[in-house]
Formats: C-alpha cells, structure tokens, sequence
C-alpha cells in the first residue's frame, strides 16, 4: 500500500471533497461547516461524543479542528454540485503495513439525510483507498447509533462485531463500538451496489 496523496479533492457523483489540512485552520470554511452540523440531532446518534457534546456556532467552529483528524488523517469539507457545504468525512488510522485505514469522523447536515450524498462520499473516498493499494477499510459507529449502523449496512459493509467499552461519550458513559469494513475482496460488489445508489 502506497499512502494516499493528502490534500487532493476527491470530485464526481454530485459531491466534492475539499481537505481540510492544517493550512485551512482559522478560515471560514470552518464556520461554514459548524453551520451545517451545528444540530441537535447531528449529535443525538453518538458522533461528537454524542448528545451531552452538542455545541454550535464559535464554540463549535473551535471544536472541530480538535475532534477531526486534521494532523494526523485526512478530514474533507463535503459540498454539494451546487457548492452548499453540507458535512464532512475523513479518512485516519492509515497503517501501510496492514493495508488498512479507517473512514470515519462523518457527519452531515440533516436536510441531506437519506440522499446521495453519503455514499457518493463513501464511493469516492473507498476508490481513492482501493486505488492506493488498501487492503481493509473499517467503518464504525455507536453501538445505540441505530441510523449511522444501518447507513453502514446500506454501503456494502460486513458487520465485524462489537468493540465493548472502547471510548468515553460526552456524558461520562462508555461507548460500546460497532464495527464494519470493506476489503478488497468485497470492493466490486460494494463499488457496484454504491454506483447504482448515486446513479439513480
């Protein structure tokens, strides 16, 4: 596995994946997206630290370059064709070794809920993965995250099992994580089953 190039826009099947590096900090495309994800319900699901680490507006504009993966993955701003900023979605836990990587850190703006959005990014995001020589993607999400398990499901993912006590919530509880991937040997059938999603 070679590592992916950083700081490339991912672009196609209506959506654009613009990265969010260390040289975007402090600009307004931050603001733009704590507009988007600055929802109760975007937080209700577990991400964020789920519902007790809701914040929005300039406490969550400060927030988000401490929760994504800015240093240390490859967090993208999503936007629509028309240029709406509408959530976002990383790519971390790059392993070359293992031919492994994590996409995660998701999240989008309720009104694009149910659209294609979601797996045009997960198309765009695992063919840039796939095309870079990896081997295993994982995916995960809340165990009590009911939406986010079953939009995982609707990508292609296997179930792998549970991850029992495996990071603390906002509220001082212990998240019991569910875990997903894809690897290569899945990828036609999960490439195919995504185009004929944002196709459509």
């Amino acid at each position: 596995m070679t590592l992916p190039a950083p700081h490339v826009v991912l672009e196609g099947h209506g959506v654009r994946l613009e990265p969010l590096d260390p040289s975007t900090l402090g600009t307004p495309v931050w603001g733009s997206l704590a507009a988007a994800l600055g929802h109760p319900e975007v937080f209700a699901g577990g991400w964020g630290g789920g519902p007790a680490g809701f914040r929005d507006g300039a406490e969550l504009v400060q927030w988000l370059p401490t929760y994504l993966p800015v240093r240390s993955g490859q967090p993208y701003l999503v936007r629509t064709e028309a240029g709406a900023v509408v959530g976002t979605s990383s790519i971390g836990d790059i392993d070359p070794a293992r031919e492994a990587a994590h996409i995660g850190w998701t999240a989008y703006t309720p009104a694009v809920w149910g659209t294609p959005v979601n797996p045009a990014c997960k198309l765009l995001m695992l063919e840039h993965l796939f095309a870079h020589g990896c081997g295993r993607v994982k995916l995960q999400a809340d165990e009590r995250n009911a939406r986010s398990r079953a939009a995982i499901l609707k990508l292609g993912a296997t179930f792998e099992g549970i991850t029992r006590r495996e990071q603390p919530r906002a509220d001082g509880s212990w998240r019991d994580t569910a875990v997903y991937s894809v690897i290569i040997d899945d990828w036609e059938r999960v490439r195919e089953g995504l185009l004929a999603r944002v196709e459509q």
